[in-house]
C-alpha cells in the first residue's frame, strides 16, 4: 500500500460534528465510550473528546 511506513498502516478517519466541524484523525476513533463520548487523536496530535450525540458521522478517509 503506497504511503505506509514499514511500522504499519493506520487508517485515518474524518469525524464530522453536527455543527459542521470536521476532524481528521490519525487512526480510527474509539467510539461510544461508557460515558457517551467519542475520543481520538487528530492529525496535529491533539487528543479530542466529544459527546457522541454531537457527532454527525464518522467515515474512513480515502
Amino acid at each position: 500500500m503506497a504511503g505506509c511506513s514499514l511500522a504499519g498502516c493506520s487508517s485515518s478517519s474524518v469525524v464530522m460534528l453536527q455543527d459542521g466541524t470536521q476532524y481528521v484523525t490519525k487512526d480510527s476513533p474509539r467510539t461510544y465510550t461508557r460515558d457517551g463520548f467519542v475520543q481520538f487523536t487528530d492529525i496535529s496530535g491533539r487528543h479530542v473528546r466529544v459527546r457522541a450525540d454531537e457527532v454527525a458521522n464518522i467515515k474512513e478517509e480515502d
